[in-house]
């Protein structure tokens, strides 16, 4: 039994029941494992669940590395950056549910260590987008409020993706781009509102 396998089985019992609803014993049998053998490899379900949100803000934080080092203007990187982002996500629903959903679960020492792993994250975003502002491409007087409306669609979306719906991880990063980006005001609307 690896450490990847038993962290694999968590999330899914974390996504599935809940941190607080999850027992170890639930991981314990999703790996086919006595209770007693899982202790010998983790502690504790917060050792597993914080090595899970690590994790996942890990694979989200490489996949941003790699947009954020492109030499391309800023709202094509905000688009790059948002479809690296669902990608990361759908393609890993259970670890980054548990980062969305259970971070809050977290005793508050290990809350505490946590915390300036996500705002490193998060401070990526808000560079991206005052490097936007900086080139006069965005213009946005809250830069933080910015990122958090902006995560927040995005990390919603892992409530209603399907990964057999209409739409790619892309294409749905794609229309929130543009919709970010443009507005979902018609131009011409300027003129007969006025």
């Amino acid at each position: 039994m690896t450490r990847d396998e038993i962290l694999v089985a968590a999330a899914q019992v974390f996504r599935q029941k809940g941190f607080h609803g999850a027992s170890m014993a639930d991981i314990a049998e999703a790996v086919n494992l006595q209770k007693a053998s899982l202790y010998h490899h983790v502690a504790s379900k917060q050792e597993l669940l914080v090595e899970l949100l690590d994790r996942a803000l890990e694979m989200l934080s490489e996949g941003m590395n790699a947009v954020v080092a492109q030499n391309v203007p800023a709202a094509e990187k905000l688009r790059l950056a948002m479809r690296s982002y669902l990608q990361v996500m759908t393609s890993n629903l259970d670890v980054t549910a548990v980062l969305l959903m259970e971070h809050r679960s977290l005793t508050d020492e290990l809350h505490a260590r946590h915390i300036p792993t996500r705002d490193r994250f998060e401070e990526m975003w808000r560079d991206l987008v005052r490097e936007g502002v900086a080139s006069g491409v965005f213009a946005c007087s809250d830069v933080p409020m910015t990122v958090r409306g902006l995560l927040g669609v995005l990390n919603w979306t892992i409530t209603w993706y399907r990964p057999n719906g209409s739409l790619s991880p892309e294409q749905i990063a794609d229309q929130f781009s543009e919709m970010f980006l443009m507005g979902i005001r018609n131009p011409t609307s300027l003129d007969v509102e006025s």
